[in-house]
Formats: structure tokens, sequence, C-alpha cells
């Protein structure tokens, strides 16, 4: 078909080169002159492909049409006209003259919101369902024959912007193409439209978007985002017309915390929260507002209201004027029609779009990669001084974040001022526990206090939990797009390495752990556990899945992968970053808020870590509190949705129970382990003694996954035993702040006493103690790397776990492989498991058999933030690390459409 197109815009651009796809002969493009000396992108389209443009200024004077124009338009020999994006009035003499006549794009359903603003009524009416409709054109407003319409739901949050992008652009374009195609096949409907349920409003313009505070939060949200980006919506605050964007219903605005700000005819004051500004309706309930912006131009986050003129300009630096003057240039290549950049040069007001703004961020990235910009940074500082002073604060690391308030313990040790939190953190701030409640936290290198801490109290749970809620329901987090979140959270990994001796320092005199360890290990993995999860942020998909089709109708059925929401994490003392970060991250990953609970005997680095968390994460509520009672609570309570714990299969046992009575939540549980580790004969026998020794001495022996019971062949055993206790002799325990230290203390006296109980066990039962099984005479929870042999399977020592630096030894006879698999499966645990031999075919033949989730060959200790970590049996179930870590922290939905 020979095809006018008459219109504007991206949407115009993108009609004409779908149109053009079908295999259409676009006759002729009829748009609106050039502005500020740019086309308009359906006219730089259609000039490129060498199509007919004409640039009408109008197309009648005085109501009648003018002839000379009508006479261009005719010679084209159109015979359809498409209108899909139309801001001037075309006269009846073009509508009516092609052969089809005329078609019409408009965004709502016909006979609902005729007009110039029809997405805004939709919003600011509160329509649950919304849509286009592509029509005939008449002689009247939006009221001719229908030929086609699509629906879609309207979000409780959708602005102009949001349903545009997401529904009515994309759909709206492949709508328009299929009615031309309809036209073309001579399918297509003129359906009358009904009077009833017609509406038509007046155009939106900024002097009737006034805010009328006497109404429900509801309908003052409504109108606020029916009205956001353009006109904007706007009240009288402090004497000055202040436009607001960003609008979102809450449920606990009353509970908010800040600054009140009266506003003239609002039922109550608003109130500045770090988040944003909670407005009233006259109902009680609440609404949030994040952007504002003022009468000279510029836009502030709200959070910011009272802050927003106290901040003094920056004096550049010779290098930042540099970039200064790099930036004028990237604004005048953008400002082609502006002389020259003043500092007072608005880019908004001097003809820039929105396209502009994605180049003006990319420049910036290009000339400062460490200087990322977000859209709305641009919009909020529309003036070159603004722009210039807003890029060098933050290229200075000096962005306008409300500064978070931390009442540090500092002290100088390892060669630095470590600075600790030691408050409850919830909600975005460190506050105290419920009625002051607190306890120490011991040094266990010499059994001093190291600081008091917040105890917290079932109250301060329950605040936590709602803190995580409102986050996940009403905040940014799940809402984030996936490849922002993964940035974000690769930021706080970037903080942690920044702060990594710091971390590192804090976990050798909280938990005893050797700083070089801690600083590899401890630190080291929790960084690269984060950064491995920030790159799965946006790899997390569901799949298209084939059923049985129930003739005729045909159906689709595919499945999303969705966060749970709130999700408690309970980590153990022996790990406490490393723990922490193995599950935070995937939780994180998934979309999901956190309430963390940290051992109560090492709590430090989870509250250092809190801090870098608010840093990198804004406000997402991350509150972890130690306490004894906490962890029931979590397992009780019915708004925790899922359940991570690490530690003991006695306490694991009970919170299962807890969590299948309070509300079937999602468990995962990593518990107790007696892993076996069998040494063959044929081994490489330095290794087998080295890595033997790291199986069970790595970091003090409290380790999960340590070999419980070493299963020496009997040709080898003694001098494997020999080579084991020549190397125990040469290990030096002491303070784990020296870098030559081999092995630090307990982490605190109640296990350093159960370790001297369950060596005295192994002693009264008839195992023959080599060496060690005694706690060190010094200051501090130390306790000798020790060696039993001659045990045997019915011993105490065999069955349980000694969570420390024990190493028990039995012999198996040479050549019995499956008598000494069968011992080493007779365990109720199943969490790891080694074999040492050069025989490939032994090896794998062993691992296939050694019922436990890890099984180590030639090596031990060996994981990896990409590997799966898990057990079975007594052991626990579920995963950490690796993309199945993923699985324990999202849920799946299937959905099915009939078509």
């Amino acid at each position: 078909m020979k095809i006018a197109v008459i219109g504007q815009s991206l949407f115009g651009q993108e009609v004409y080169k779908e149109l053009r796809k079908e295999g259409h002969n676009i006759v002729g493009v009829f748009t609106i002159p050039d502005k500020d000396g740019k086309a308009d992108p359906l006219a730089t389209e259609a000039e490129k492909d060498g199509v007919a443009v004409f640039k009408f200024p109008r197309w009648r004077v005085k109501g009648q049409a003018i002839p000379e124009v009508v006479d261009q338009y005719k010679a084209t020999g159109a015979e359809l006209n498409v209108l899909p994006f139309c801001s001037q009035f075309i006269p009846m003499e073009v509508i009516d003259h092609p052969q089809h006549g005329s078609i019409i794009y408009h965004p709502s359903l016909l006979p609902r919101h005729r007009g110039a603003s029809a997405i805004n009524w939709t919003l600011i009416h509160g329509d649950k369902k919304g849509g286009f409709t592509v029509f005939w054109a008449d002689d009247g407003l939006d009221t001719g024959p229908i030929l086609l319409q699509r629906e879609c739901d309207v979000e409780p949050d959708d602005t102009v912007n949001t349903i545009y992008k997401r529904f009515l652009f994309p759909e709206g374009v492949k709508g328009t193409v299929e009615a031309v195609r309809l036209i073309a096949e001579g399918k297509a409907p003129r359906i009358t439209q009904p009077q009833e349920g017609a509406t038509y409003e007046c155009i939106q313009k900024k002097d009737n978007s006034k805010i009328d505070w006497n109404q429900p939060a509801e309908a003052i949200h409504n109108w606020i985002r029916g009205n956001d980006k353009v006109p904007g919506a706007w009240a009288k605050v402090d004497g000055q017309k202040v436009t607001f964007y960003g609008s979102t219903l809450v449920n606990n605005g009353t509970a908010a915390k800040g600054e009140p700000l009266e506003i003239p005819g609002a039922s109550r004051p608003g109130i500045v929260t770090k988040a944003g500004l909670v407005l009233f309706g006259n109902d009680g309930k609440t609404l949030m507002v994040k952007n504002l912006q003022f009468e000279d131009g510029k836009m502030i986050a709200a959070a910011q209201y009272f802050r927003s003129g106290s901040s003094a300009a920056v004096e550049l630096t010779e290098e930042e004027k540099t970039f200064a003057q790099q930036m004028r240039d990237v604004w005048q290549s953008i400002l082609t029609n502006v002389s020259q950049i003043e500092d007072s040069t608005d880019f908004f007001k001097s003809g820039a779009a929105s396209m502009d703004v994605v180049r003006l961020v990319e420049e910036v990235k290009l000339r400062a990669s460490h200087c990322q910009l977000q859209n709305e940074d641009v919009y909020m500082n529309t003036t070159f001084q603004d722009f210039i002073q807003m890029c060098v604060r933050k290229l200075r690391g000096e962005d306008d974040e409300e500064e978070l308030v931390v009442d540090y313990v500092e002290k100088n040790i390892n060669n630095m001022t470590i600075k600790m939190p030691h408050q409850l953190f919830i909600n975005g701030e460190f506050v105290d526990a419920e009625g002051g409640k607190t306890y120490q936290t011991i040094n266990p290198t010499d059994g001093t206090a190291i600081c008091d801490v917040s105890l917290a109290q079932i109250q301060d749970v329950d605040k936590a939990v709602a803190a995580a809620k409102e986050a996940f329901e009403e905040g940014e987090w799940g809402k984030m797009n996936p490849r922002d979140r993964g940035r974000l959270i690769y930021k706080l990994a970037d903080l942690m390495e920044e702060h990594q001796e710091e971390l590192a320092t804090i976990e050798a005199i909280d938990s005893g752990a050797v700083y070089t360890l801690a600083l590899k290990t401890h630190v080291g993995m929790s960084i690269q556990t984060f950064r491995y999860f920030a790159g799965w942020c946006d790899k997390i998909q569901g799949s298209t899945i084939p059923i049985n089709q129930a003739r005729p109708n045909r159906n689709l059925t595919f499945t999303k992968r969705e966060p749970i929401g709130v999700c408690a994490i309970v980590i153990p003392w022996n790990y406490p970053l490393m723990m922490l970060a193995w599950k935070t991250a995937a939780c994180l990953t998934a979309g999901n808020t956190v309430v963390l609970k940290p051992a109560q005997v090492t709590p430090l680095t989870a509250l250092k870590f809190a801090e870098l968390h608010s840093t990198s994460l804004s406000d997402r509520n991350e509150p972890p509190p130690p306490g004894a009672l906490v962890g029931q609570r979590l397992s009780d309570h019915p708004d925790v949705r899922k359940l991570g714990f690490t530690g003991s299969t006695e306490i694991g046992k009970h919170i299962m129970k807890s969590c299948a009575v309070s509300n079937v939540k999602k468990v995962s549980l990593e518990l107790g382990g007696k892993s076996p580790l069998i040494i063959f004969s044929d081994c490489d026998m330095d290794k087998a003694v080295r890595m033997g020794m790291s199986s069970v001495f790595f970091n003090k022996g409290e380790n999960c996954i340590a070999a419980g019971r070493l299963f020496v062949e009997d040709t080898i055993h003694d001098q494997f035993v020999k080579k084991v206790v020549e190397e125990v002799k040469k290990m030096k325990i002491g303070d784990p702040l020296d870098r030559s230290t081999d092995h630090g203390p307990q982490n605190h006296k109640a296990h350093l006493d159960k370790l001297v109980e369950y060596c005295q066990t192994g002693v009264k039962e008839g195992a023959t103690l080599i060496c060690g099984g005694k706690q060190v005479q010094r200051p501090g929870f130390f306790f000798e790397p020790t060696l039993f042999t001659d045990v045997q399977d019915h011993m105490y020592i065999a069955k349980e776990e000694s969570f420390g630096p024990v190493m028990i030894i039995s012999k198996f006879k040479s050549g019995d492989v499956d008598d000494v698999l069968r011992r080493a499966n007779d365990t109720e645990y199943g969490l790891a498991s080694g074999v040492f031999t050069r025989d490939i075919s032994k090896a794998l033949y062993v691992s296939e058999r050694l019922n436990a989730g890890t099984v180590f060959v030639n090596t031990y200790n060996k994981t990896d933030v990409a590997s799966p970590f898990g057990g079975f049996k007594q052991s626990g179930f579920g995963k950490d690390l690796g993309q199945e870590a993923l699985n324990e922290y999202l849920k799946t939905k299937a959905v099915t459409i009939e078509y």
C-alpha cells in the first residue's frame, strides 16, 4: 500500500520503520519543523531512506485548510494515512482524501479518556486497566470507529513514563502496524464507539496540576503519578511552587522518622525521611515522593529537602578544571543552538531531550570512568555549574547521601586504627537494643573484653523483620533492574576490599583467626563471593515448557524465578564474615531482604559489614542482632519466609521444627560433620601428610568440613603418624596477629573446655594420645594440636565431631577398599570426605561411593565460590555457593497462557 505517515517523535519513527519492513511504500512523511536546529527523529529516519519529508508548521489558518499544503499532500498519491503520534490539527480534506481513509493511534481504551492527556487521566483516575486504540479518524475528537484495541494492567506505582515504555510504546507500534495489515487484507473492522463510559478531560497543563490535599492518600498518589513527569503535580511549600515526582504508596508512614515539613492544606505535616518525603491523605494513609523540583528548575532528592541549600560550592583543582572544560565542550556539542555554555546555562531549557541525557551520562563515563552517573543526576542538576559541582563531588567521593552515624569503638592494633560499630543495625541505622541491653565480646587471645555490644531483644527482632518486610514490599531493591543490583553488590565487594586489613584484624581479635588466614580466606573469600554473585544478578531466568495442547487452543507455559521475601540468616562463630558472605550474597542477588543473626561470641565483623553495606546498598535492611533468643524468634516469625542456618545438627533440628510449625518457611541447613579422609599406600606421602594436617588443623580445627577421622592403610600407618608428629612439633602456637603464627587460640572459653573434655574421653576409652590434648597454660584460649591413634569404630571420638585441632587416625587393612568405605560411611553425617591415591580408578570408585556432599581427591579444603557446598543426611540440606545457592533464595512460578 502507498502510505503517508503523519506524525512525529520516536514512536512515529518506529512505526515508519516497521511499515517499511512490511513492504509498504511510504510515499511521504509529514512531520513538525526542526526545533532548535534539530530534526524530529521521524524526519531524520525518512530523510536517511530518501523518502519525501514535509515539515509544515501548520495545516490550516483560521479553521481553513491551506490549499498549497493540501495540494502537496495529495500529490503523494497516498492510499492510507497513518497517524502514529501527531500533535498538529490535520484538516478533514486530508483525513478523508485517501482510498482507505486515515487511522490514528490513541493511548487509551476509547471511548474512555478522549483527548490529549489520555495517559495522565488513566493514572489520575486510578484505572486498573489501560491500553491503546487504533481508530478510524472522523471529524470528532477521538470519536471515530474502533479498528483495534489492546489492554494492559496498570501497576500501582506506574507513571506516564513507565506505562508508556512498558506497554504503550512497544505494543502500540506493533498494534498500529497490525492495523495496517488488516486494512491491506480487507479485514479491518469499524466498530462504532459506545457513548456509555465515554470521558473527556482537559489537557493537563502546569496551571491545572496543583495538588488538592483534601483527598485520600491513594487519590493524591494517583494525581502525582498521573502528572509525572509532564506537566508535574505541584503545591506551595515554604512560599514557593514545588513539583513532586516519584510517588509510591506506603504502609507505615505514621511510624516514619524524620523532620516535619509544613504543607499548606495538608491534613498533617509531611515527614522528610532518609527514603523520601512522606505525605498524608485525609484518610490518615500515606504516600512517599522521591524527588522535588523548585521554581528555578533545580531538582533534588526529597530526602535532602532541609539540606538542599546548605552545601557550599567546592573549589576545583587544576585537574578538575580540565574535566570541567571537557564537559563544557560536551554540552556545547549537544546544545548546538546555544552560542556559549555559561555556568548558568540550563540543559533542558536550552533544548536538550531524554536521549541527550543518555549521551551526557556516557560522555562523563568516557572521561571519568569512576564517576558513575544516573540519568536522574542530570535531571537534578540542570545548570552547568550545578552539574559540574555534582560530578566533582562524586569524583571526590563526597556524594550528598546522608552520613551514617556510627558510635565506633576504636583500637590501635596491628599497626592500624580499627573502628568497630557495636550497636544493632536496623533499618539503615545503628541503634541500641531495647532497654539498652549489652554484653561483652571477648578477645580469645588473652581473654580480655574488646567492647560492649548491644544484646538484641525480641522487640528488636520484630523491628528488624518489619523494616526488612517494608524494604522488600515497598522499597526499590526487589524492583531494581538486575544489572543495577549487581553493580551495587559489586560495589560492596570493592568496599570490603578497601577495608580488608581492618576486617581481617577485627576477625583475628574477635574469633582468634590467624591474621594471614583471615586476610586470605575469612575476608578474601568473602569478597570473591560477593563479586561472583554480583555477576548472577541479570542471569536469573526461567524456562519455556511444552505442555499438551487442548485443540483447537494452544498454550504457552513458562516459569519465572522470583525472590522469596524476608530471609533470616543465622551464622556460626568459626568463619563469622565468610559464612555471612556465603549466604547473604546469594540472598541479595535473588532480590530478597535480609535479617542477619551472627554468633553472639563473634559479632564484630558482621557489624562492620553492616556499616559498609549501608554505604553500598543504600538503606537496604540488614540488621545483625546477636542474642540467645533471636534465632528462635526468627524461626517463629510469620513474616520471615526463608531461614538459612549454619551450625550444629542439634540446633538445626530445632530450627527446622520451628520453621515448620510457624509458617512452613523455606529452610536450608549446613550442620555438623565427621568427614572421613581415606589415605591409601600408593599416595604421594609428603602431600598426604601436608594436606592431612591441613584437613584437621586448618583454622584451628574450627572448620565444618574438617577431616574428623583419617583412615590410613596399615602398610604406611606408622610412617604417616611419625611424619605428622614431626610437623606438629614445628607448629607455632601464639598471637594470631603475629605473621609467623601457625595456630591461634580457640574461639571462646566454652569451646576450649569442650575440647579438653573430648580428649579426656578419648583417653578413657583407650585411644592412644600421641601428642597434645591439653589447654596451653597461658592467658587466652589456646589448645595444643592433638593426635590420637588406635581409635576404634565404637569410640566416642570416632563418632562425634571435635570441631577443634584433634586428628583421629584409624588403620585399615591393605587392599580392603569396600571395608574402609563401609567404615567411612558409618556415620549420620555427610558433609565432606576425601581420598588420597595415585590410582585414578580407585579414586573414582571411592569418590562415587563416599556418601558426602563434597569429595576431595588428592587435596582437601579446596572450596570455591563457583562450586556448590552442602551436605547429606544429618549434615543438612541445601547449598551455599555456586549457581545452586540461588535456588535457596528463589521461588519458581509457572505461568500458562492459552491463545
